[in-house]
């Protein structure tokens, strides 16, 4: 396949994925053995890495007005009655932190399972099945208030346990290649008795920082290998038509994930996420056939 053409195919692949409870790193993967793509090859997987930042920046975009608002009503909230403890962003820095602590730590594990598609199709499997039976609790009314006693409506509600939560439960998709970093925040979300609206804005900015700084460290273990990261990758030299790939395939990401955020926000609101569950079942049973072929 042209290179270009093979560029902006992963864009697209990055952009739908990434924030869809369905998992990037296993669509890319998929994809990338369909394509017969050398994995050896170190530029291919940091353009994996790297377009990922086109996808942050179209949340920069679409959530523009309502970062803003955070930032500004800082640290007493909208109402004026909060604090600095409970206020949105101090709650998303500590549901990053909570992911990233661990995650940094368990570093050699994840570096293990990165590119095994067996790990993929069995945490797509288990995830939609997860997924599904929260929904369905989510759905049948008041079965999530009594698990928590308390419906939390939208993230200015929202407490630091819940926070640390979800941030902890985020690491799942760190070690777990395939289990989707939205649905590890969605669904616990969920559990601690956030409403599907809720559950979905924590998870998209959550996934600001935690998308930036994960997807950073890779950038700089492929650029600047041989710092005592074991799985540094060789070095890789950069000429203009490796970087105009990867404008590409940033570009066409950025849009891709902006028009799919915005679909993704009505969607969940009116259907939920059982759709998405049932994918990720199918898909997950796919892979499972194809590699047993």
């Amino acid at each position: 396949m042209n290179a270009y053409l093979l560029a902006a195919l992963l864009g697209v692949i990055e952009g739908l994925t990434e924030f869809l409870p369905v998992s990037s790193t296993a669509h890319l993967r998929i994809a990338e053995a369909l394509l017969h793509m050398d994995l050896s090859d170190g530029y291919w997987k940091m353009f994996s890495i790297v377009i990922q930042f086109g996808a942050i920046a179209s949340l920069f975009i679409y959530f523009w007005r309502r970062l803003l608002d955070f930032i500004l009503s800082f640290p007493r909230g909208a109402s004026g009655r909060g604090t600095a403890l409970t206020h949105p962003l101090t709650l998303t820095f500590v549901a990053f932190l909570c992911t990233a602590g661990p995650s940094y730590l368990l570093v050699k594990v994840i570096g293990k399972n990165l590119e095994d598609l067996h790990i993929m199709a069995a945490a797509l499997i288990i995830g939609g099945v997860v997924m599904i039976a929260v929904d369905l609790l989510y759905a049948s009314g008041n079965g999530i208030r009594l698990l928590t006693g308390r419906i939390t409506e939208n993230m200015e509600d929202m407490r630091m346990w819940q926070a640390i939560w979800i941030g902890l439960c985020q690491v799942l998709s760190a070690v777990f290649p395939g289990t989707s970093r939205s649905m590890s925040t969605i669904v616990p979300g969920q559990l601690a008795g956030m409403t599907r609206a809720a559950a979905l804005e924590f998870s998209f900015f959550v996934s600001i920082p935690v998308m930036a700084v994960a997807t950073g460290y890779e950038l700089l273990k492929t650029l600047k290998p041989g710092h005592g990261q074991p799985d540094a990758m060789t070095a890789i030299h950069m000429g203009s038509e490796q970087w105009a790939l990867l404008g590409i395939g940033g570009a066409v990401s950025f849009v891709v994930a902006l028009l799919s955020v915005a679909w993704f926000m009505q969607w969940v609101r009116k259907h939920g996420f059982v759709g998405f569950g049932i994918y990720r079942i199918l898909l997950g049973a796919a892979v499972w056939i194809w590699l047993a072929k």
